[in-house]
């Protein structure tokens, strides 16, 4: 590891718990130390020893754009001279709700917030409300953020670490959480059989892209649909990744599909921390100060925010998801192929600008099944293409992430890479 990066993790470790503010980027997982980034520009980052990286990660998705995108840059130091926080409604919070809720053929209203997390567990209270019911129907291995609802049977970082959901939630807090296979529609079935007339919500990834990358099965989505809809339940779902991802609509326009209520992060603030929920009017009109489903964030519709995602949106609105989609699928064919010819299992599912190698014999449909990859020949697979300057998830259980800044020369550059590793 470069010397840098080293001395500052030492630093970290001695005055933030583990020298990281969110445990996957330790790297303890892929039996690595931490590179401390000192600035990033397109699909390169940059260490605080000054090695270059061709990045696939992009801050955990919302870098679509690149890093450093000029509209999204100029917007950010644009607002900043007006002032970095009101505490007050500004006239960007204002024209970015507008611009989801056009995009987002589930929406009607939204509301902003600060996070993903802060979505979806606002999401699940207002679900709650709406419903007069306690129960909630997630799926194993699918990550919604860490409040404590939905820390049962996590995916992403609590899949990493192997923390069995995490100490610190009581028992009676993940009582009212449910269970099933992501991809089983019969298990969902059951479990409506049995507590259907308490269930106020399923919340679901569509694509599942916290246990690598999961592709919905043909009519899973839409089952779901037709459960939650004949049983008074809502269906949720989190496009915290998918959202402007997927497609420019969402998941929910990719496979049409109509939720009662969507929560969004990542690309809605273009790099800057956001969260939004959204929906149906007659549940959004539920929310305080019009109803009594009390949410508040004082940084909520933060001007900086509002401005970089909507620069952002407008941004992607006439880009060419086709092209890219097109690009990243070539690109993970000929990755999957380079890795297939060193004769190792391989399978390397890709969706819109996403792709996940998993090592391993079978198709990966849920949970179960990445758990069952071979996480020593990601952890040497990770290792080496690091070292050749090539920024992957340090993660089994995460996906890779394509931008438009991406080149046919920085895909090249990935490709001879991954030739050169030994498995």
């Amino acid at each position: 590891m470069d010397d840098a990066s080293r001395k500052l993790f030492e630093k970290s470790r001695a005055l933030v718990p583990g020298g990281v503010n969110s445990p996957v980027r330790a790297c303890h997982n892929v039996d690595s130390l931490p590179l401390f980034i000192a600035e990033a520009h397109g699909c390169h980052l940059i260490d605080a020893d000054g090695k270059n990286y061709i990045d696939f990660v992009l801050s955990w998705g919302p870098m679509i754009l690149g890093h450093d995108a000029a509209p999204v840059t100029e917007a950010v130091c644009s607002a900043a001279k007006r002032g970095t926080s009101y505490g007050a409604p500004c006239p960007d919070e204002v024209a970015l709700a507008e611009a989801v809720v056009a995009a987002m053929p589930g929406l009607e209203m939204v509301r902003m917030v600060n996070s993903g997390t802060e979505a979806t567990m606002s999401a699940l209270r207002l679900a709650r409300a709406a419903t007069g019911r306690d129960k909630v129907l997630k799926f194993i291995g699918c990550y919604h953020g860490h409040a404590d609802p939905f820390l049962a049977a996590a995916g992403s970082g609590v899949a990493t670490f192997s923390i069995p959901g995490t100490p610190g939630v009581p028992q009676s807090v993940v009582a009212d959480t449910l269970l099933a296979p992501y991809n089983d529609l019969a298990a969902v079935e059951e479990i409506f059989a049995v507590h259907g007339p308490a269930i106020a919500a399923v919340i679901v990834e569509p694509v599942a892209a916290n246990m690598g990358l999961v592709l919905p099965k043909p009519g899973f989505l839409e089952g779901l649909r037709a459960l939650t809809t004949q049983h008074g339940s809502l269906l949720v779902f989190d496009e915290v990744i998918t959202g402007f991802r997927v497609a420019f609509g969402g998941a929910q326009a990719r496979f049409n599909i109509d939720p009662d209520l969507t929560t969004f992060g990542k690309i809605i603030g273009g790099g800057l921390p956001v969260g939004a929920f959204g929906g149906k009017r007659r549940y959004m009109e539920l929310v305080a100060p019009q109803g009594n489903v009390y949410q508040a964030g004082t940084l909520s519709g933060n001007p900086l925010a509002m401005a970089a995602g909507l620069a952002t949106v407008r941004a992607l609105a006439v880009a060419d998801y086709g092209a890219l989609e097109a690009r990243t699928s070539a690109f993970a064919t000929a990755l999957r192929d380079i890795l297939a010819a060193k004769g190792v299992p391989v399978q390397m599912p890709t969706l819109a600008s996403m792709f996940c190698p998993y090592f391993c014999e079978h198709e990966v449909t849920d949970f179960a099944g990445a758990k069952a990859c071979d996480q020593k020949l990601f952890t040497n697979f990770y290792k080496q293409m690091r070292a050749q300057g090539i920024y992957l998830a340090p993660s089994g259980f995460e996906t890779g992430m394509v931008s438009f800044a991406h080149t046919e020369d920085d895909f090249s550059r990935t490709l001879d890479a991954a030739r050169k590793v030994a498995l």
